[in-house]
């Protein structure tokens, strides 16, 4: 029974706050804006925080959580030297180094008890045929570890047999976007295709991986959806072995010293591997383990720093941090939004009371407790940080997916982001309610009644 009062009060009670809204529409919108921008605010700064959290573990996933990258740097050509006489004829200080070459993996992973597996790379720029049509590729040069360490599956088909890359098949394994191009509405497996001069019989398909843009900017990797695939030995014996020609240039240069004063002649990229990379066991020995492979790459190099080592977890944790950094900034503005409104409530319900001191006065005289008058701002506060938060939800959700299509920065909704705008909206209104209404509360029904 006493339940059923106490529902029968509260329906009264918040017909009547919503009756005093619906009568000051202009105000009580107002009002609400610092609570609608609030909430709105909270919602897209934790979807753009979102977004780059789902990006930051996409691009994990691309480069591998425990994996070292060793880049090779090509003997560029030097401007200066060629409008400078005198330097070319200065005695070479210059130390030879083979460069990074397929021994180097071998040895790496003979040699460091840390290492899982070594998965080198040479990339070649080229262009692939089929059916008259054209289109360009980037040829890669794998071992059977570049899978595992590029966190890959395959579609369909089957990876490379050690008879196939023993002996150096013509085989290949295609990305997802090479097969829609070449082979559109049919799948590539057991087909032909012609890779510069050699032709390629397609044995696999890779799953469609999504490499954003930004991803590729940041981290220096391709999009291996459009990527060709063949076996390292494969490369070397059917297209070109940089290892072989590097040779022969430096037994040109030596012969030209011989012949005259010593130059300094660029060699180009002389490096037999375009990458290599390096996935250790355990995450913890990371920097310990890229220590070790400098050292011993700059042994095996005639002590020439020939090569560059990144670590791109430390590089995407730095990110993460700076993101994290930049959203927890970001929030604490929306914050301040909240708090604003929340202190545009309380002032109206303050100027409200002022102009219901009569109203106050009457329904205490009749019979009305501090209680009753408590719930009754209370309850006009909270609809106000109630209806104020609803539209919030709707502009931020909107926002979000509007600064996605215009700024092209992913955005991840999430209900939970949702529900938390929308409980801290109530709650502001709940505690920047109570004063006003405890106000009006203490007011005593005779002098209320005398103010005119």
């Amino acid at each position: 029974m006493i339940d059923k009062i106490l529902l029968e009060k509260l329906k009264s009670t918040f017909n009547e706050a919503f009756w005093f809204i619906k009568t000051n529409k202009v105000r009580t919108f107002l009002t609400a804006l610092g609570i609608i921008f609030g909430v709105a605010s909270v919602i897209t700064m934790l979807a753009i925080g979102n977004g780059a959290e789902k990006e930051i573990l996409a691009q994990l996933e691309l480069v591998g959580v425990n994996n070292i990258v060793v880049t090779p740097i090509p003997d560029e050509k030097d401007e200066d030297t060629e409008d400078n006489e005198e330097e070319n004829n200065k005695p070479e200080s210059k130390r030879f180094s083979k460069g990074l070459d397929v021994l180097d993996a071998l040895n790496i992973q003979k040699n460091i008890p840390s290492v899982k597996l070594t998965s080198p790379e040479i990339i070649l720029n080229t262009y692939v045929i089929n059916n008259g049509k054209q289109n360009t590729v980037k040829l890669i040069g794998i071992s059977p570890e570049f899978f595992e360490a590029s966190n890959i599956n395959l579609e369909k088909g089957k990876s490379f047999s050690k008879y196939q890359i023993k002996n150096a098949l013509p085989v290949c394994i295609v990305g997802k976007k090479v097969e829609k191009k070449l082979f559109t509405g049919e799948s590539a497996i057991g087909k032909h295709i012609k890779v510069k001069d050699v032709w390629l019989q397609v044995i696999g398909v890779i799953e469609e991986k999504l490499i954003s843009d930004k991803a590729q900017e940041n981290l220096g990797i391709r999009d291996l959806n459009e990527d060709v695939y063949i076996p390292i030995n494969t490369f070397l014996v059917r297209y070109i072995d940089r290892k072989i020609i590097s040779d022969k240039i430096n037994a040109n240069r030596n012969n030209q010293n011989q012949n005259g004063p010593k130059k300094s002649i660029p060699r180009g990229n002389y490096h037999q591997i375009d990458k290599l990379t390096i996935q250790v066991s355990n995450s913890n020995e990371l920097k310990a383990t890229a220590e070790v492979v400098s050292k011993m790459l700059k042994r095996r190099h005639n002590d020439v720093l020939d090569f560059e080592i990144t670590i791109p977890i430390q590089l995407l944790k730095q990110q993460q941090k700076t993101k994290q950094i930049f959203n927890i900034v970001l929030s604490i503005i929306a914050g301040i939004s909240l708090l604003i409104g929340g202190i545009g409530i309380m002032n109206i319900m303050l100027a409200s009371v002022l102009e219901r001191t009569k109203e106050i006065g009457i329904i205490r005289a009749i019979g009305a407790t501090e209680e009753d008058v408590i719930l009754q701002f209370l309850s006009e506060s909270i609809l106000i940080s109630v209806g104020g938060g609803i539209i919030g939800i709707i502009v931020g959700v909107i926002g979000a997916y509007v600064i996605e299509i215009v700024s092209g920065i992913e955005t991840v909704l999430s209900i939970n982001s949702i529900l938390l705008s929308f409980f801290i909206a109530v709650l502001v209104g709940l505690i920047f309610g109570i004063f006003p209404a405890k106000a009006a509360a203490n007011k005593r029904p005779i002098e209320a009644l005398r103010t005119e």
